[in-house]
């Protein structure tokens, strides 16, 4: 989304103990902006998928995600995992 009002940003965290990824971070406008900026910083690699967003801003920080939007994040997982392998970083960190 161009507009920068009108980006929407949700960062995801995945680890074991949890039986699904789970929203640490959320946000539209400005604040969509600092997670995208705190997320390049820290060379965090980001995906643009409007449809997924759109679903998961409805979600609570640290509500894990619906079974029903498992496919399309592991997907994402899956591309992010290998955009990592190619940069030579470690998935779990």
């Amino acid at each position: 989304m161009k507009n920068k009002d009108n980006k929407i940003a949700v960062a995801l965290k995945y680890d074991k103990e949890n039986i699904a990824p789970k929203v640490i971070a959320k946000g539209k406008g400005e604040i969509a902006e600092k997670i995208i900026q705190e997320a390049e910083k820290n060379n965090i690699n980001t995906v643009e998928n409007k449809d997924l967003v759109e679903d998961l801003i409805n979600l609570e920080i640290g509500q894990v995600i619906p079974e029903r939007l498992y496919m399309a994040v592991a997907e994402i997982l899956a591309f992010v995992y290998e955009l990592d392998k190619k940069k030579g970083e470690n998935f779990e960190k």
